[in-house]
């Protein structure tokens, strides 16, 4: 559907088209005050076996952007998705309070990379720029109540790796190593914006 909260004065031929229905997603596009509108993407998100958390992201990301272009005869397409990795095991969306536990025990007083990859699709040119922007998480070492407590209060079973940085989650980190703050967030907008500008679409 369109979005009017994202209109701007100025137009651009391209439909833009963001491939998720991710409210993290949706509120960062909108940063870039371009109009745009939202179809859900069909995809499995199961990963493929032995698959490196990096490659399920990029894959993923291509996946929703063009599963959506295909009821399109031009636009471009946007398409991410996000991968944790506490060394070679992925960590998805916990979905319950248990599983949340469980994650962030492992993940006290370690490193977590969060892979969030980016797709523009040009459904016309059939052009495909993908990249990923990894994001380095060192986590403090924090008690099992603390864990809970923040769990209690913040209930982030919709979030890869358990943890909303944009939120109260941001007590559980020491520092975080990125070259793009949107990323671990779910978009990356200056690669992004990047791509935008390749196919012609200025931001400002």
């Amino acid at each position: 559907m369109f979005d009017p909260a994202c209109s701007t004065v100025k137009l651009y031929p391209p439909v833009l088209i963001l491939a998720s229905t991710s409210a993290y997603r949706r509120l960062l596009l909108q940063r870039l005050r371009l109009p745009f509108e939202v179809v859900a993407p069909e995809a499995d998100e199961t990963p493929l076996p032995r698959e490196p958390p990096i490659r399920t992201a990029l894959r993923l990301a291509e996946l929703k952007a063009r599963n959506v272009g295909q009821t399109f005869s031009r636009g471009l397409i946007i398409g991410s998705d996000q991968v944790a990795a506490l060394g070679e095991e992925p960590l998805g969306k916990p979905g319950t309070h248990d599983a949340a536990a469980k994650q962030l025990m492992a993940m006290r007083g370690r490193s977590v990379v969060f892979h969030t990859a980016v797709c523009l699709f040009n459904v016309a040119s059939n052009r495909i720029q993908l990249e990923n922007s990894p994001t380095m998480v060192h986590f403090r070492n924090v008690s099992e109540a603390q864990i809970e407590h923040y769990l209690r209060v913040e209930q982030p079973y919709d979030c890869a790796g358990s943890a909303k940085i944009e939120g109260l989650g941001v007590a559980l980190v020491e520092r975080i190593e990125s070259d793009d703050p949107t990323a671990l967030i779910g978009l990356p907008l200056i690669a992004l914006t990047t791509m935008l500008k390749n196919e012609g679409v200025e931001v400002i």
